[in-house]
């Protein structure tokens, strides 16, 4: 592979002129140098090396088995999608030290990993542990967790897509799993040197509510394993524990044990200990099969919503939605024209919504999810097009 023609990360960005509306009109507030962390999802999948993956692809390479052999359904459908980086293998540090380079000279300076604990084990680890964090360039870029406590299933299978309710491990975990996983998470990764904090305390983010409340036995279980996965870390020698509540929109939850028997995904989380809320994709909480801007201004409206839960929100942006490449039949709700203009649009809304709120986090969905269709690495279709995007809002020309 050629050498990586982009230019070197600060360590520190500052901050763009604000569009006003849609005009190039300077802000005042935006001549004064605002530092913004870029935090991007990262599906570690990309990889033969994690035996346990060859349930879902024997083939040995991870899901890009599914990714090459990505058809079209219809005609415009622009699929297959091919990396131009090529189908590397992402627990290989040296591919992750050019995705390093590559994400940071762009303006992404913080990768969020997809954690998973399936069967009383880790699972898909390898690519955070012997790629990521075996890169020689690995402090240009922090990293933090966000535990996927989802059931797997066969969706990741495409053998077997179609019947893709079919549970092969169940996300949720009792307690006595619990401690094992805290445990692992302090010792292995919070004690990383580049592991991101907000205010001194390691963040870790948890995708599925639900099932955690499920695995601990309820409401008042979790919050007390919570709590004490804030004591494991103070004690650790840490100010604190930042608890990242993934929001699917905010809808009620059914809770036994607690008045009234349910609450709102706000409620939840702030009655549960949490320091902060986030997305992972806005399929999780509109309709997906439509224009672009138009799920913008809808996610926009949700930004709104979701800072008014009691807790501090960090804008999301996800690049786009087609799982079609799992699936041999066609699956619906595909994005259209998602292209990098209006993919920057929605970063400038973000990091004017995240101006306004006093927050400096944005996530994004994701830097990898091919087989969504929601990444930021360079492809076929947009070339870079989607992190010069980012490179433009977050990292301009001085």
């Amino acid at each position: 592979m050629s050498k990586n023609p982009f230019s070197s990360i600060i360590d520190f960005f500052k901050g763009r002129t604000r569009r006003n509306d849609q005009n190039a009109t300077v802000s005042a507030e935006h001549s004064a140098h605002r530092h913004y962390d870029i935090a991007a999802y990262v599906w570690p999948s990309y990889t033969g090396k994690d035996d346990r993956a060859r349930i879902f692809w024997p083939g040995g390479e991870g899901e890009w088995q599914t990714v090459r052999r990505a058809t079209p359904k219809f005609k415009g459908h622009t699929q297959p999608r091919i990396p131009q980086l090529g189908y590397l293998d992402e627990a290989d540090p040296r591919t992750m030290e050019k995705e390093i380079d590559l994400a940071t000279s762009h303006g992404v300076n913080v990768f969020i990993y997809d954690w998973y604990w399936y069967d009383g084990r880790p699972f898909l680890e390898t690519c955070l542990n012997d790629g990521f964090l075996k890169a020689k360039n690995r402090n240009k870029m922090r990293f933090y967790l966000m535990w996927a406590n989802h059931d797997a299933n066969y969706t990741w299978d495409k053998r077997n897509s179609d019947h893709s309710d079919t549970v092969v491990w169940q996300g949720a975990v009792d307690r006595t799993q619990f401690d094992i996983i805290v445990d692992r998470v302090i010792a292995k990764y919070f004690s990383q040197p580049n592991y991101y904090c907000i205010d001194g305390r390691p963040v870790f983010s948890i995708y599925e509510i639900d099932s955690l409340i499920k695995g601990l036995g309820g409401f008042e279980a979790t919050k007390a394993a919570l709590a004490d996965f804030r004591a494991r870390t103070r004690a650790a020698g840490f100010a604190d524990l930042h608890l990242q509540f993934i929001l699917m929109g905010n809808h009620r939850h059914n809770l036994s044990g607690v008045d009234g028997g349910s609450m709102n995904s706000g409620q939840l989380a702030t009655a549960l200990g949490f320091d902060s809320t986030t997305n992972y994709q806005f399929a999780h909480f509109t309709y997906m099969g439509r224009d672009y801007n138009s799920i913008v201004s809808d996610a926009v409206r949700h930004w709104d919503s979701f800072a008014n839960v009691g807790l501090p929100y960090y804008p999301h942006v996800s690049l786009g939605w087609d799982n079609n490449p799992r699936f041999f039949g066609l699956r619906h709700g595909i994005v259209k024209n998602n292209t990098p203009d209006n993919v920057r649009h929605a970063f400038e809304l973000a990091r004017d919504f995240a101006d306004r709120q006093g927050v400096n986090l944005i996530t994004v969905n994701s830097w990898n999810e091919w087989t969504e269709t929601s990444y930021l690495l360079p492809d076929n279709v947009n070339g870079t097009g989607y992190l010069e995007a980012i490179r433009s809002v977050f990292l301009p020309e001085k």
